[in-house]
């Protein structure tokens, strides 16, 4: 089982809808019950399979991985709160931590660890965080026609929880998961997520990242 902590938000329910779709069983994590409720009814609707809602205590104790899919600001008194719950689990963080400046568009955030996921790794010392699924677009996500394609990089220090989330992309079809090395790579993909959205902004558009030569 998957388990989305920020899943109504539209990246963490855009990644829900797509594993819902490849069969995997997922749950949707909020503070707020009602409101995972509603998201939970409504990629029934988009893909009916299972999607369970929750909030957020009952979802990472009912999933073996969890996502981390909140907005920056908001990770940090998560994780600590979650923290004995998550102890021995894999945790993908999809968080980008970026601002958004009258003139200038959407700003990448300085984090003193470096980037949000070794924030969230330092925070969780007892699991295998995974920095992951940043670049995609949530737009695309979220409706069920539009095929996904380009890839994903996955940053980790644990090895084997690095290919497994490998292995979680590519059942998203046309989806390819790019090993990208230690977590403390994940500070430029967390920036690309940046750069994309302000390219998103001025071409009208939502774009995504293609690797070539690998």
């Amino acid at each position: 089982m998957l388990a989305f902590l920020g899943g109504t938000g539209p990246e963490g329910k855009g990644l829900a809808l797509r594993f819902a779709m490849a069969g995997e069983e997922v749950v949707i994590g909020s503070r707020d019950a009602g409101r995972a409720r509603e998201a939970a009814e409504s990629l029934l609707e988009l893909a009916p399979g299972s999607a369970i809602s929750g909030d957020v205590n009952e979802a990472a104790a009912a999933a073996s991985i969890i996502f981390v899919t909140v907005p920056y600001e908001g990770q940090r008194t998560l994780l600590e709160n979650l923290a004995p719950m998550l102890a021995g689990k894999l945790v993908v963080t999809a968080v980008a931590p970026m601002s958004f400046v009258r003139g200038r568009g959407a700003v990448a955030l300085e984090v003193d660890d470096g980037s949000a996921a070794q924030e969230a790794q330092n925070i969780l010392s007892e699991s295998q965080v995974v920095a992951s699924f940043q670049n995609i677009s949530a737009v695309k996500l979220m409706d069920p026609a539009v095929e996904m394609e380009g890839d994903v990089v996955v940053c980790s220090d644990h090895g084997e929880a690095r290919e497994q989330v490998i292995g979680l992309v590519s059942k998203i079809p046309k989806l390819r998961g790019v090993d990208g090395g230690a977590l403390s790579n994940a500070r430029y993909v967390e920036q690309l997520t940046t750069l994309l959205v302000n390219i998103n902004r001025i071409h009208k558009t939502q774009s995504m990242i293609k690797i070539v030569g690998v």
